[in-house]
């Protein structure tokens, strides 16, 4: 049996869901008889590789690094699971939205800079997109499971079902911002 090319990344987002990927303890362990993790701030890979079975994304898109990113992922991906609450909503990322990207870098680099104050540092800093959208918004995505962050076993239940062709109710597994 050949095993799954998985990829995950997280976006604008805290890498709650990450962490949460890494608190299925020994499952991992079972979970690697049937994937090979290709790329992930998990191993050493600069490039988005091609012809990735499944792509776990978490975090909202909120620069154009991050803009440019998803679409590699998607064109690169059979398949795409947006996990947690960030990926599917924006959530704390797009709070942003209510005040406007102007304001944000106003607030971040001017008013409260205490080095290179009035200067925003174009050249390593994404630039911001004028809002934070959900990963739905910039590409397709295959499937969606919630949570702040997305708990250990829903994040399981869920790999397992996918790579089993199976049909998964998260409803009892869990909600947003739980």
């Amino acid at each position: 049996m050949s095993k799954a090319k998985v990829g995950t990344i997280w976006l604008d987002g805290c890498s709650g869901c990450h962490m949460s990927f890494l608190d299925m303890d020994e499952r991992l362990v079972e979970l690697a008889q049937y994937i090979d993790v290709v790329y992930s701030p998990y191993v050493d890979m600069k490039e988005i590789p091609n012809d990735v079975d499944l792509f776990i994304v978490e975090g909202a898109v909120s620069s154009d690094h991050d803009l440019r990113i998803i679409k590699k992922i998607r064109q690169n991906s059979k398949k795409i699971l947006a996990l947690g609450d960030c990926a599917i909503t924006g959530n704390v990322s797009a709070m942003k939205n209510l005040v406007g990207t102007d304001a944000v870098l106003e607030k971040g680099y001017f008013d409260l800079a205490d080095i290179n104050k009035g200067q925003y540092p174009d050249e390593i800093v994404p630039k911001l997109l004028d809002k934070v959208i959900p990963l739905n918004e910039a590409v397709d995505i295959d499937f969606f499971v919630p949570g702040c962050p997305t708990p250990a076993d829903a994040i399981y239940t869920v790999l397992k079902g996918i790579l089993e062709e199976k049909e998964v109710d998260i409803s009892s597994l869990t909600r947003f911002g739980k």
